[in-house]
């Protein structure tokens, strides 16, 4: 079960790595957050990481849980933090909330509205390619 354990931190710990976090051009700085918003050529605006790949919440999860682990959260990492104090309420120009859960192994996944938000390892930047496939929906700002 321990070596489970430190699979699992290290999966979180890769995904942290995959997902670039920065101050997100939509907020202000005393509010710096690790989202930012992006044009789809679709879908129009969308929540996305601030180097610009498209965030995601999987309609299989319900606000507060975490089903997306293992090979799941490999094909979609999570949008982690090392801390909460990271994530402010609000950001400006997109509603809603966002909040942390802590994940299976103990990092820390962004949400927003208290679901879980996650990128996808195919996306380009700026483009949302799996809105709507297999209860994966792209994050519209509305």
């Amino acid at each position: 079960m321990r070596t489970r354990h430190r699979l699992v931190r290290l999966g979180a710990t890769l995904a942290a790595a995959a997902v670039p976090l920065a101050v997100a051009p939509a907020a202000t700085p005393a509010t710096a957050a690790p989202v930012a918003t992006v044009a789809d050529p679709s879908l129009g605006r969308i929540l996305a990481t601030p180097g610009k790949f498209a965030l995601y919440t999987w309609s299989r999860e319900k606000a507060g849980t975490i089903r997306c682990t293992g090979a799941c959260a490999k094909a979609w990492p999570p949008l982690t933090v090392r801390s909460a104090a990271k994530v402010p309420r609000r950001v400006a120009g997109v509603k809603g909330t966002f909040g942390t859960i802590r994940r299976p192994g103990g990092a820390l996944q962004v949400t927003h509205n208290g679901k879980a938000l996650y990128t996808y390892r195919g996306d380009p930047r700026g483009i949302a390619r799996c809105n709507n496939v297999d209860g994966w929906f792209a994050v519209k700002v509305r």
